[in-house]
């Protein structure tokens, strides 16, 4: 077992990015181009909206603190959106507002289970997103009066509402420029 603050420490000086978990430590995954290129297009498109505001995108090399009553997390979305930032000199945040993570075969599991279950449990938190990067599909968690509501957007034409930013994020951007597996066609016997 680690502690927090030995993470922190030795997080720093590490060659790749390790996530978290209650004193345990794990390695993170390579992803394909594809994925950092959805994850690219949302920070910009969340940057170039958020100009002149208060909220600021991070990209992936930001981590995110998650505090439980008996334990702490730390993990690395690959955007997030904060508007009450902690310190520069803090190498992590603890008040996101947006969360984002672009699902790939190696994390859908972790970001549907574990990381949606953790988010959902910080109070700043308004929206996240599951960003699939095999189709034009974006699976979104809002914040509303009772709790959590599941949709589900596809398409060039799908847009995403962003009240709690103040405007929409249309998934022709997070998608642009991005090509796509073929989808497979699997014939009825």
């Amino acid at each position: 077992m680690i502690s927090p603050a030995d993470y922190l420490e030795t997080e720093l000086l590490s060659p790749i990015k390790r996530e978290y978990i209650a004193g345990r430590v794990y390695a993170m995954g390579e992803f394909q181009n594809r994925h950092n290129i959805i994850a690219g297009n949302t920070l910009v498109t969340l940057h170039a909206r958020l100009r002149g505001k208060k909220c600021r995108p991070f990209n992936s090399d930001t981590k995110l603190r998650i505090r439980f009553p008996n334990h702490v997390r730390f993990y690395y979305p690959d955007v997030q959106v904060v508007c009450q930032p902690n310190s520069v000199d803090e190498s992590f945040q603890d008040q996101p507002n947006v969360i984002v993570e672009v699902l790939s075969e190696s994390t859908r599991r972790t970001d549907e289970g574990e990381k949606l279950d953790a988010y959902l449990t910080i109070p700043s938190l308004e929206t996240y997103l599951l960003v699939d990067s095999t189709n034009k599909e974006v699976v979104v968690q809002q914040r509303g009066d009772t709790g959590f509501t599941r949709s589900v957007y596809i398409g060039d034409d799908g847009v995403i509402p962003l009240a709690c930013l103040g405007f929409d994020l249309p998934l022709a951007e997070i998608y642009e420029g991005v090509q796509l597996p073929a989808l497979e066609v699997v014939e009825a016997e």
